[in-house]
């Protein structure tokens, strides 16, 4: 399947899923106005990729949000709930990026941990003095 993108607006994240790298990501903020008509082609998208693609190699779905809002954690639910159930699942890694500083971000992924039917790994981000963003992998 081909490349799947919707670019950053004001108010809905990025979402890249490049099959062929495979590496799925949702980035930025999501609160939209229509959440479900915003979040409806992201599923139709990925439960057609699921099903209709022989996946065997690792698949790692990042999640790197600044904000979001009740109405995105459904959706984002409702995503997980997709890659849980699908053929897929045993090879597709969820990673929650969060800010070492926000702890609400850090408790929004251990809510929807509790959806994921597959591998899902914390990712800290630490701020520089630069305010750059240095990643480090949080180890159980």
């Amino acid at each position: 399947m081909e490349t799947f993108h919707i670019p950053a607006g004001k108010d809905t994240p990025e979402i890249y899923f490049g099959p062929d790298i495979n590496m799925f990501q949702i980035e930025g903020i999501s609160y939209p106005a229509n959440p479900m008509e915003f979040y409806e082609p992201v599923f139709m998208w990925l439960h057609d990729f699921f099903y209709s693609a022989k996946i065997d190699n690792p698949i790692d779905f990042n999640f790197k949000l600044d904000y979001f809002n009740t109405s995105s954690l459904k959706n984002f639910t409702k995503l997980l709930r997709i890659i849980g159930h699908s053929p897929a699942r045993d090879c597709i890694t969820v990673n929650w990026f969060y800010d070492e500083e926000d702890m609400d971000m850090f408790d929004a992924g251990k809510r929807l941990k509790q959806f994921a039917k597959t591998k899902f790994e914390f990712k800290k981000v630490e701020h520089s003095e630069e305010g750059e963003w240095n990643i480090d992998e949080l180890l159980d």
